[in-house]
């Protein structure tokens, strides 16, 4: 994996803006094979055009854009997670028209559920604006099946796309991302009406992902593991747990992702955790502080966290007190989805010689709080974009000088 060894090099999240015709392929997509044919044409053309546009804007180590994971709508923020119900066998899609109102019945075993603890504290915000929940209960399938993984071809189709793609644009390195098991679990209902325990859930789904994680790397990417789950379902579990309670549940969910990457070369792997993309008041995410020693047992060298945004910018503060272990990097967003507002150049530096003071410059890479695509309007997230790389440029200049 590449460091910063001259210079800071950037790098994003993941998800980026797709071209409105790209939407509406997938928007009315229904498998027909002279549709199906139109897509992976686009697909192929799309993904290029994107890998070119990164480079264009400034960005060291770029990706596919995610285009290969269907949004259907210029504001769909689930793409990043929902795309895996197209791969995975045994999960049915849940009826809004047949489900409760989605939170745990007193008394009950915690759960997730689809109302957030925000919501509720939030009510009148979340009931005015209209944004609803980050993940409605019509989006959340039931797993009542085995799972298994089904989307070899069309991932070997996109894997060469992008292939093709950094090959013609001269790029060495490239990333390309997929969803942890404890983050897909935040996507479901009643994932537990097949599989007898949790823990058996949450192994099979493992086994399946494995065979996603591998073919990344096979294909010669760089494996980017999304995890918001990590920290983010502390607020969608119902009754809500303790610290402690939490930290255990964290820790399982963490020890099954590594066993999904057993064998699989820690230096290939980055990891990226957030507090969930809507524009929402975010009081009820948890700590980093409390999760970052869980969140450094993933068996990957870099380690992608929030650091742009008004809740989450302190928490450089937290690598004072946690030592960076040797050899790993740290990748914090310096630029955020959570606003329309373009970084001055000079901040993106400021917060990238903040991180570079504790950890060390040959360490940080610049990244983005969250994904792009979908959370702020395309002109806003590509002058983000070129914002980073000039603030990154600014702090090579005080770093090296």
């Amino acid at each position: 994996m590449k460091r910063s060894t001259e210079r800071i090099l950037t790098t994003h999240v993941g998800s980026l803006p797709r071209p409105a015709d790209l939407r509406a392929m997938w928007a009315k997509q229904s498998s027909p094979a002279e549709d199906e044919a139109a897509l992976q044409t686009r697909l192929r053309s799309a993904i290029g055009e994107v890998v070119l546009a990164q480079k264009s804007a400034g960005i060291d180590i770029p990706n596919d854009g995610e285009f290969g994971k269907p949004m259907r709508a210029a504001t769909d923020r689930g793409a990043w997670g929902n795309y895996i119900f197209d791969r995975l066998s045994g999960f049915t899609a849940t009826s809004a028209q047949t489900i409760a109102p989605d939170t745990a019945a007193p008394g009950a075993a915690m759960r997730i559920v689809g109302v957030r603890w925000e919501q509720r504290q939030f009510a009148e915000f979340y009931a005015d604006t209209g944004l609803g929940a980050p993940s409605t209960a019509a989006m959340r399938p039931t797993c009542t099946g085995p799972i298994a993984y089904t989307g070899q071809a069309f991932l070997r189709e996109q894997l060469g796309n992008l292939k093709a793609a950094t090959d013609r644009a001269g790029i060495g390195e490239a990333f390309v991302s997929a969803i942890a098991p404890g983050s897909l679990e935040m996507f479901c209902r009643d994932q537990n009406s097949y599989y007898p325990t949790t823990e058996k859930f949450l192994e099979a789904l493992a086994a399946a992902l494995r065979e996603e994680y591998r073919a990344i790397i096979d294909a010669g990417f760089i494996l980017q593991l999304d995890d918001p789950g990590l920290p983010g379902a502390w607020d969608m579990l119902d009754p809500q747990p303790s610290v402690e309670e939490y930290r255990r549940y964290a820790a399982q969910r963490v020890e099954i992702l590594n066993r999904a990457l057993q064998g699989i070369p820690t230096e290939r792997v980055r990891f990226h955790i957030c507090w969930g993309s809507w524009h929402g008041p975010h009081t009820t995410d948890f700590p980093l502080r409390d999760i970052v020693d869980i969140m450094l047992k993933v068996n990957a060298q870099a380690y992608l966290v929030e650091a742009g945004n008004v809740r989450h910018e302190h928490e450089y503060k937290v690598w004072r007190d946690v030592k960076l272990p040797a050899g790993k990097i740290l990748i914090p967003g310096v630029v955020s989805h959570s606003t329309d507002l373009i970084e001055h150049p000079e901040l993106v530096a400021d917060r990238i010689v903040a991180f570079a003071d504790i950890v060390g410059r040959e360490n940080v890479i610049a990244g983005t709080d969250c994904g792009l695509g979908g959370r702020v309007h395309p002109q806003i997230a590509w002058a983000k974009l070129r914002a980073l790389r000039e603030g990154a440029a600014i702090a090579s200049k005080k770093l090296w000088s």
